[in-house]
């Protein structure tokens, strides 16, 4: 039995999820330091580390389809899976957004969230001692889970310096051949950058995946969200599906996140797994807000269209006002509602750049420590948000930022 006393030995599971040795974090874990952050937290901070459900509210259907089940108490318990008419209509519409035919009772689970979806098929992947590919950066709780289940993660760069990003594939292809990964993470469109990848990419990347018996977890949740373009699922590439998961839900773009809703689509075997370990956490997708995803992909693309707009008129104010700095970078990516902004050139510690920006301009940023160790001088911010208010933020980011500047320039460091 592990001595409660020692609780950083190296077996204790929790000490694995505290990630060290990022850039500007000096000797804080990554938590340690966001709660650092957060301790000088004025009042009536904007938080704009998520979207804004106030100014974009669920579909008007959301309420009454969640309260119609609720009144029928018989709905309250389902398969582990979820209710069978529901994983039928989901492998309908999943299936044909997606582009793959979907076996409903073979393919499809829905899950308490696209959290718990993930969480439920790292631990049905993911052996104690296993190397997985990861990019970088990418959605923070990804590693943790990984470090959580005794394996290690081989970061692989996300280049966006390029028009078409896309994962470095020579890091890529040496951590299959070489480094001995077997699993591949990483979120499509990307969490935190926005980045959509192009149909070559996403083909080199099953390419990769197939030549060395790779299997692929892709987090699709951005997956509806794209502000212009086409998107490429990796599932329904040549000889993807059987080595595919694939992560959905209606939490982000929709505003259902208070729902608890993710949809995992996967091969029998790997389903099969996936189940089991849904069956020693939460057993279950809430029943009664499972019934949400009738109309979910399937009743809501004109409002869909409306919420798209909005999105990307917020995309457009939030790039015209950051690029009042001209050492700022930023480079707007075609999904999600995420700007992702490097203020590297001010030679500063992240950290120190995120509690200015709170304090001073009473803006909360996700900090680009959070997301890999190669992102230390960027941040996130999350632009689905009231328009008004999103403007006097943006406002106050660009004089804190100037200020950081100026006193940098002072002393000779800004770049």
């Amino acid at each position: 039995m592990q001595d409660p006393t020692r609780p950083n030995a190296p077996q204790d599971r929790l000490a694995r999820l505290q990630i060290s040795g990022r850039p500007g974090l000096a000797e804080k874990t990554v938590r340690q330091a966001d709660l650092d952050l957060l301790a000088n937290a004025p009042a009536g901070f904007l938080d704009t580390t998520h979207f804004d459900t106030v100014r974009f509210p669920p579909p008007p259907w959301a309420d009454e389809v969640f309260a119609r089940a609720a009144r029928d108490g018989a709905l309250a318990y389902t398969g582990y899976r979820g209710h069978p008419d529901i994983l039928k209509t989901v492998a309908d519409t999943v299936g044909t957004f997606v582009g793959i035919a979907l076996d409903p009772e073979r393919n499809v689970i829905l899950t308490p969230g696209t959290q718990g979806g993930l969480f439920a098929s790292l631990g049905a992947l993911v052996q104690e001692g296993d190397r997985v590919a990861l990019m970088d950066p990418d959605y923070l709780f990804s590693e943790r889970i990984i470090r959580f289940l005794g394996a290690e993660a081989g970061h692989v760069p996300l280049r966006l310096d390029a028009d078409d990003p896309h994962p470095d594939f020579d890091v890529l292809e040496a951590e299959f051949a070489h480094r001995g990964a077997r699993l591949f993470v990483f979120s499509h469109p990307n969490n935190p950058t926005g980045a959509v990848f192009s149909e070559a990419v996403i083909g080199r990347i099953a390419e990769l995946a197939n030549r060395y018996e790779v299997t692929v977890l892709v987090d699709e949740l951005y997956a509806r969200l794209i502000h212009e373009g086409s998107f490429t699922h990796l599932a329904a590439q040549p000889g993807m599906f059987e080595r595919t998961v694939t992560l959905l839900g209606p939490s982000k773009t929709e505003s259902l996140s208070g729902y608890r809703l993710g949809v995992v689509v996967a091969p029998a075997a790997i389903a099969m797994r996936i189940e089991n370990v849904l069956t020693i956490t939460a057993l279950r997708a809430p029943a009664y807000a499972q019934h949400l995803l009738t109309c979910w992909l399937r009743d809501d693309h004109a409002w869909l269209a409306e919420r798209i707009a909005a999105f990307s008129a917020l995309r457009t104010l939030t790039n015209h006002k950051l690029r009042q700095l001209p050492w700022l970078k930023l480079k707007p990516q075609r999904g999600t509602a995420y700007a992702w902004v490097d203020a590297s050139a001010l030679g500063l510690p992240g950290p120190v750049v995120a509690e200015a920006l709170l304090t001073e301009a009473s803006v909360l940023v996700s900090p680009g420590y959070q997301f890999g160790p190669a992102s230390g001088g960027h941040f996130r911010v999350c632009y689905a948000r009231d328009e008004a208010e999103w403007s006097s933020a943006l406002d106050r980011t660009v004089r804190t930022l100037d200020k950081l500047a100026n006193k940098r320039a002072l002393s000779g460091w800004i770049a």
